[in-house]
């Protein structure tokens, strides 16, 4: 198996970005908010036990995907490091455990182009952050980065549509259009 772990900061385009690329190679979609859909309807958002289920949900989830023969996986993330490393090395464990790999790309834009983006009415939909002036303090306050791995790949998303952006990752880590 392989997981596509798209990760970048808020509005960076990862969701995007992963619908496009599942509609040109056979997939499946792992939207980091699934999880944390699903943790919100037990604690409240940020609540002790809160990043902890949502962290277990998305292990078991790598974990059977991997197990059950998904031959792709493309998840989303907010990678903050050092604060997420722990679970990225659990995601790593995970599919080394299971004979898969891990392919990091880190998607970003500036902070101007995500400002704008943020308050897209899907994201309100979809309870994800929609405001400017959060994102902006989420910004400055963490360390939105690339994994720490050699082979990751780094995107702009500012200018080059979803679209492209997907090309270019599936050409990058010969992805199959199946």
């Amino acid at each position: 198996m392989k997981l596509l772990l798209l990760h970048g900061a808020p509005a960076a385009g990862k969701l995007t970005v992963a619908k496009a690329l599942l509609a040109r190679v056979p997939g499946r979609l792992m939207d980091n908010h699934a999880s944390i859909d699903l943790a919100r309807t037990i604690f409240e958002f940020d609540a002790p036990g809160f990043w902890e289920l949502v962290h277990d949900v998305r292990y078991a989830a790598i974990d059977a995907a991997a197990r059950h023969g998904v031959e792709l996986l493309v998840t989303t993330l907010c990678y903050v490091d050092p604060d997420d490393r722990a679970q990225l090395e659990a995601f790593e464990a995970i599919m080394q455990r299971n004979g898969g790999d891990v392919l990091p790309v880190f998607l970003h834009c500036s902070r101007e182009e995500a400002a704008r983006r943020v308050g897209n009415p899907d994201r309100v939909d979809r309870r994800k952050m929609s405001s400017a002036e959060r994102l902006l303090s989420y910004l400055d306050r963490y360390q939105f980065s690339p994994v720490p791995r050699p082979d990751c790949l780094t995107l702009d998303t500012e200018e080059k549509p979803a679209d492209a952006t997907a090309r270019e990752i599936i050409g990058h880590f010969g992805l199959n259009a199946g």
